[in-house]
């Protein structure tokens, strides 16, 4: 991913199913407010939803960062989640439809990526994972 200029930024502790609510509204209000169109907002409330209930899942609780970006004239929401969990032992793995080590369908990660236009994940065993995402405007 290229280098952007962060706008403005706002922090959500995901620690309870409430703060994928908080989460998911400030990023998709974020996107309405920079002039997204309402299908592209709803994917990006989408994508962080997964990635925030990724990480009640599997870590316990993490933390949620939405950036508003400006790029010349385009404008984007740069979404970075990341915690403190056990790691994804194999991300290659994780990243294909149907992996899941949870029972569940398996769709979260490679949904998200699907989603947004840049995606970008690292995970250490034993110190957390970072997934990176932007969307750019319509």
């Amino acid at each position: 991913m290229k280098p952007v200029e962060v706008a403005e930024e706002t922090r959500v502790a995901v620690e309870t199913e409430l703060d994928i609510v908080t989460a998911r509204m400030r990023g998709r209000g974020l996107a309405l407010q920079l002039g997204f169109s309402r299908q592209t907002a709803t994917l990006i409330a989408t994508a962080l939803s997964e990635l925030a209930r990724n990480m009640l899942l599997y870590a316990g609780r993490g933390e949620v960062l939405i950036s508003a970006l400006e790029r010349g004239l385009r404008r984007g929401v740069l979404v970075v989640a990341s915690d403190d969990g056990p790691g994804i032992p194999d991300v290659a793995r994780a990243l294909l439809d149907g992996y899941s080590t949870s029972g569940r369908l398996g769709l979260g990660l490679p949904g998200v990526r699907r989603l947004v236009d840049d995606f970008d994940l690292d995970s250490r065993l034993g110190e957390g994972t970072t997934v990176r995402v932007v969307m750019w405007s319509d």
